[in-house]
């Protein structure tokens, strides 16, 4: 049996969640798998749906890791055949006593802490005391490394993704009305924070609908920059350019993903947020659409520069507005969407999992 911990699990949505979902789904077809997941509404009608135990764990947060740590040193003690246990987050391991095999995913922002400060001690803690430190990109690997994580126990395996689902006639049309006849598209999938960098898109937007008149951006997301991004369309007057939507269905976002030219997510470092992959870079490229990622984080896993897609430094507006402009000039984006699906074949989950085999 393999033990899963996690603070990200369906039915809550986003990429944590889809991770530790595509991870514990593929792991269930070699094992038996039990998952201890924070407690999220509605649940029970997808716990029931799975193949494998789903354990939840409810109650104020501040209490909850010790609950959880509580039920699974419980359960461990009375389960002899327990070969591996494989936590999301270095917390969720920070409080479990067991001896078993323990592998922590890390991902960058949840380990960027000051070295020598009380969070990165608390860091290394755990992450020198297990057996596998599993880094979702080179970046986040070179990252830990930096921060005093023993290098003998990183490995590197990007984040898998399910083969992406058909598009539906129904939904194609309803992308194609809300995009009419505006051509060329830019898409953006993400929470609307400084480190996804909205706005150096949309003031390379200003400039590049000069060249393209017809040229539409679209924002799919949520967050606490929203209305800043919505006010400085206004003040720049590109209304007419920019759609915005927070509350779609996932097929209908899969739609206008796929309806899209380029996918644009220059990432910056904000503080102590970092991009560490990207995996929307993988789910765009599924539909054939190239992406644009930016040169700090781990964008360069995710995006083979001038192949699939484009790097360039997220903090030069002119660096975003060439890279935009070059895959635009003679529909260069076709071309490249096409190489970019061939190799988001390379981090399906059935390629992925082959990678956790080897160190399970």
């Amino acid at each position: 049996m393999n033990l899963i911990i996690t603070r990200s699990f369906p039915p809550s949505v986003g990429g944590m969640q889809n991770l530790m979902w595509g991870l514990a789904n593929e792991l269930s077809r070699l094992d038996l798998i039990k998952v201890f997941a924070d407690y999220e509404l509605n649940h029970v009608d997808f716990d029931e749906s799975v193949s494998f135990s789903i354990e939840r764990v409810g109650g104020v947060k501040l209490f909850r890791k010790y609950r959880k740590a509580y039920l699974i040193n419980e359960f461990v003690k009375t389960n002899k055949s327990i070969k591996n246990i494989i936590a999301d987050h270095w917390k969720s391991l920070e409080l479990i006593k067991s001896q078993n095999k323990k592998i922590c995913l890390i991902h960058s922002k949840e380990i960027n802490h000051l070295k020598g400060s009380r969070l990165n001690k608390r860091v290394l803690n755990v992450l020198n005391n297990i057996q596998v430190v599993v880094a979702n990109s080179e970046f986040t690997k070179n990252l830990a490394i930096e921060i005093g994580v023993n290098p003998d126990k990183i490995v590197v395996i990007n984040p898998g993704v399910e083969p992406a689902a058909k598009i539906t006639k129904k939904d194609s049309d309803k992308a194609n009305d809300f995009l009419k006849d505006k051509s060329p598209r830019l898409i953006t999938v993400s929470r609307f924070d400084k480190r996804k960098n909205h706005e150096k898109i949309i003031m390379a937007l200003r400039n590049l609908k000069q060249i393209y008149p017809n040229i539409i951006y679209t924002c799919i997301g949520y967050g606490e920059e929203e209305q800043k991004i919505k006010d400085l369309v206004k003040e720049l007057k590109i209304e007419n350019h920019v759609l915005f939507f927070n509350s779609l269905s996932h097929n209908l976002k899969n739609a206008l993903v796929a309806a899209s030219d380029i996918f644009v997510m220059p990432s910056i470092k904000f503080k102590k947020s970092v991009e560490g992959f990207g995996i929307v870079f993988i789910e765009a490229a599924q539909y054939g659409v190239p992406s644009i990622g930016g040169k700090d984080g781990g964008a360069s896993d995710a995006i083979i520069h001038n192949k699939t897609g484009l790097i360039c430094d997220g903090n030069n507006l002119e660096e975003i507005y060439n890279s935009i402009n070059n895959l635009l000039e003679n529909k260069k984006f076709k071309d490249i969407g096409k190489l970019a699906r061939d190799n988001s074949t390379n981090f399906h989950w059935n390629k992925i999992i082959e990678k956790y085999k080897r160190i399970l």
